[in-house]
């Protein structure tokens, strides 16, 4: 109990933390929301007065009310409150609606994709330490080379290939726009064929990563007093491998996965703005452009939260898989 409440009020310190500089952050970029704001209505035709002005800083909280101070309380009065904010770049919508609409096309696309990639990677990590120095080891290279190749790079050739030489694929958006939006066949099929160049992508450039790492662990873990005992008392070969040496040599590799899980709300931003797929990473992209507070705090807020939360739960797997990490060390 008392391990558990450390680990809490250490994730609540962080996540205070986090807020603050989320808070931050986008005030000392240059620019202004407000006055990208007035100059879309200005060529809209409409003529923007003092008034009108002040009125858009008070709601878009980017100076009105005074000092950073006081816009720092009001941005965690309106953060315990639900309010995220209006957005700029979909002016007058709020950013909460705006999240959750490219959420779940994040989540749907870059999670499976993270999890799919994952597996393969300790799966194949896993065989390929198991049995070192076989032809399995040929992988390695090959693996390790996608895993360098940068995300865009590989993102336009896989366009250029399956989309515009092949025609297999679409090369852009989440789906077919004459589709209604909900839970039916035609919808779904339509969602899941533009996700799978994008999803391709993830997994090639990522697979490599894990499979190193873990097939690095395996070897080093292969070499323990208590992987050879069990070897020695002649149990199953498979039970050696999953039970002794793959159960700990995954402990490294489940601290990053954490990681990379809490890290996929934020979605791919390359990869989502060369598909232009309708997510999270492109939301940021727009946000950025537009210096849009609301929308760049709402995305990073979900995505401090998620990464604080998927290593908070890892971190009590970890107790579980190795209860030595339970152990407080005294002088």
């Amino acid at each position: 109990m008392r391990h558990l409440l450390r680990k809490l009020g250490f994730y609540l310190l962080a996540a205070w933390a986090a807020i603050t500089l989320n808070f931050a952050i986008p005030r000392l970029m240059p620019g202004n929301p407000v006055d990208i704001l007035v100059a879309r209505l200005q060529q809209q035709g409409g003529a923007v007065s003092p008034q009108t002005r002040q009125s858009l800083e008070l709601l878009l909280g980017s100076g009105g009310s005074g000092n950073l101070l006081a816009q720092y309380w009001g941005y965690l009065g309106n953060l315990v409150r639900g309010d995220l904010g209006v957005s700029v770049t979909y002016f007058p919508a709020p950013a909460s609606t705006i999240l959750k609409q490219s959420l779940p096309w994040t989540i749907a696309l870059v999670g499976v994709a993270t999890v799919l990639s994952f597996a393969i990677g300790i799966a194949l990590g896993t065989a390929i330490g198991w049995r070192r120095g076989s032809w399995l080891d040929n992988l390695v290279p090959a693996t390790t080379f996608l895993a360098a190749v940068p995300y865009f790079w590989l993102a336009l050739l896989l366009v250029f290939v399956f989309g515009l030489k092949l025609g297999w694929f679409p090369v852009s958006g989440g789906y077919d726009y004459d589709t209604t939006i909900g839970v039916n066949g035609p919808f779904l099929a339509s969602a899941l064929y533009h996700a799978v160049l994008p999803a391709l992508t993830i997994i090639v450039s990522s697979v490599g990563g894990w499979l190193l790492g873990m097939r690095n662990m395996m070897v080093s873990t292969l070499a323990e007093d208590y992987v050879l005992t069990a070897t020695a008392k002649g149990l199953r070969a498979r039970r050696v491998a999953v039970a002794y040496a793959a159960r700990n040599a995954v402990l490294p590799s489940l601290a990053g996965f954490a990681i990379s899980l809490g890290f996929v709300v934020s979605g791919s931003i390359i990869a989502e703005a060369v598909f232009s797929y309708p997510g999270v990473g492109f939301t940021l992209y727009q946000a950025v452009q537009n210096n849009d507070y609301a929308l760049m705090q709402a995305v990073f807020l979900v995505i401090t939260l998620a990464v604080l939360g998927a290593n908070f739960v890892v971190d009590l797997l970890y107790a579980i898989i190795d209860p030595r990490t339970r152990q407080v060390v005294r002088p």
